[in-house]
């Protein structure tokens, strides 16, 4: 079967049509010095059958995750995804649409949209959310934008350092060439971000403050601290995300007084995937929406009191005066957002809560491994702060030889600090745990006894 789609007929009218003699002749203009001599290298020509036989044999050298124990996490994490979801993202309807610039004939497509900003909303316990981001990084990137535009020409942003460290390179990508000064404050003993230092930091040229929770070394931070620092100084304070089950049980930026909030929700319904796609959040309150970047999708009644949804409020420079919108580089991740509402739809209240009480607890019990009599080599516990579903080792031996050893029982140990914060010669010891709802009894087991066994 051949896969061109012209016949020599159509093609040899398709010549004639622009005066060419020959397919030769449409690139006479290229120097006969560039040409091929010899035909590439390639196999020779398979059938269906063949090419898809050779395909299975080349997948079956992958790794296959169902015989594999993943305690991979550090921002991404795997957690199970309903069977519909990825079904019904193949939809024409879905998976072919690029943006909703005709609301008229993409009802379908703004509720989704509305549906996806209400969960975030609520979950966040901010007044209102737009309608998702690229990703996490750039999401903290735009709040952090977004505050200073709300402040009164001052120049400063204070993070902390617990903030994930490519969250960290992006702000400093993005603010290279303005005149603000990033300042980053320390973490403490106990894995949270020193308090007093954070304070101290935060002067009347802030303009805002940021907090990841739980930070990159999975410590759950204090939002209320982080609020009541910046606002004794007028700035306002970002709450950072980047594993949304955590906000089943952990109080909401929202609820403690952060005045926006942002980061990944690709833990509902987005498979880690080397990296992405993947799908960011930004909510805010009330008050500073008309600097929310990105858009919103709005329900309305039209004339006839019929409820129909819209974009109520669209700040990029497509649609607006150019020197008052808000970001020219970010869009909403549509397939992605859908994809985490339908999650968070079936999930419900209930099973949202189940989910993460069942990450927490799994958590809590490798670390009770690690602390116990016996002891898990040359591993402990890095820091004695709070945790949600995430850890980080301190390895006595080099970090490598510890996944190493995992690896060989066919365990994916977690991620290496020294991996995604290279330039923190403190952290080049730690190892990052991750454990999920899809992590068994047996496997924490299993890991823990492979730890005991590093010499």
């Amino acid at each position: 079967m051949g896969y061109i789609p012209h016949s020599p007929a159509e093609r040899s009218a398709l010549l004639r049509e622009i005066g060419a003699a020959s397919v030769d002749d449409l690139f006479s203009t290229v120097p006969r010095a560039v040409y091929r001599t010899e035909p590439p290298a390639l196999p020779a020509p398979q059938s269906e059958i063949e090419l898809r036989r050779g395909m299975a044999a080349m997948a079956g050298k992958n790794a296959d995750g169902s015989r594999w124990a993943s305690f991979l996490g550090a921002g991404l994490y795997a957690h199970h995804s309903p069977a519909f979801v990825s079904q019904l993202l193949l939809r024409g309807e879905f998976l072919t649409a690029y943006t909703p610039y005709q609301a008229e004939v993409s009802q379908g497509t703004l509720t989704a949209i509305y549906e996806f900003q209400t969960h975030v909303a609520l979950l966040t316990g901010m007044d209102i959310a737009n309608a998702s981001m690229y990703e996490g990084a750039s999401a903290f990137v735009e709040a952090v934008l977004m505050a200073e535009r709300l402040s009164k020409k001052r120049s400063k942003v204070v993070v902390s350092k617990g903030v994930h460290p490519e969250y960290l390179t992006a702000l400093g990508t993005y603010l290279a060439n303005f005149p603000f000064q990033i300042v980053q404050v320390p973490l403490g003993p106990d894995g949270r971000t020193d308090a007093a230092a954070l304070a101290a930091a935060v002067d009347e040229t802030t303009f805002a403050v940021g907090l990841q929770s739980p930070n990159v070394v999975g410590v759950v931070e204090d939002w209320q601290a982080a609020a009541d620092a910046a606002h004794a100084k007028g700035a306002l304070a970002i709450g950072a995300v980047n594993e949304m089950f955590s906000l089943a049980v952990l109080k909401a930026p929202g609820h403690a007084g952060m005045d926006i909030a942002c980061g990944e929700a690709a833990s509902f319904g987005v498979p880690p995937s080397f990296g992405g796609p993947l799908v960011g959040f930004l909510a805010c309150r009330d008050a500073f929406k008309r600097q929310i970047p990105g858009r919103l999708v709005g329900r309305a009644v039209d004339a006839q009191g019929h409820e129909g949804f819209c974009l109520t409020l669209s700040t990029r420079e497509q649609h607006i005066r150019r020197e008052r919108a808000t970001s020219n580089i970010c869009t909403n991740q549509g397939l992605m957002a859908l994809a985490a509402t339908m999650t968070l739809s079936a999930l419900g209240k209930n099973g949202l809560r189940e989910t993460a009480v069942q990450c927490l607890s799994k958590a809590e019990y490798f670390k009770a491994l690690v602390k116990a009599k016996a002891g898990a080599g040359p591993c402990s516990l890095a820091f004695a702060g709070p945790t949600f579903n995430e850890f980080a080792l301190r390895c006595a031996v080099p970090v490598d030889t510890v996944l190493s050893a995992l690896e060989a029982k066919g365990i994916l140990g977690g991620v290496p600090m020294a991996r995604i914060a290279p330039r923190e010669g403190a952290w080049k010891d730690l190892l990052l745990v991750a454990v999920t709802e899809r992590n068994t009894r047996e496997q924490i087991d299993r890991a823990a006894e492979v730890l005991r066994s590093i010499r």
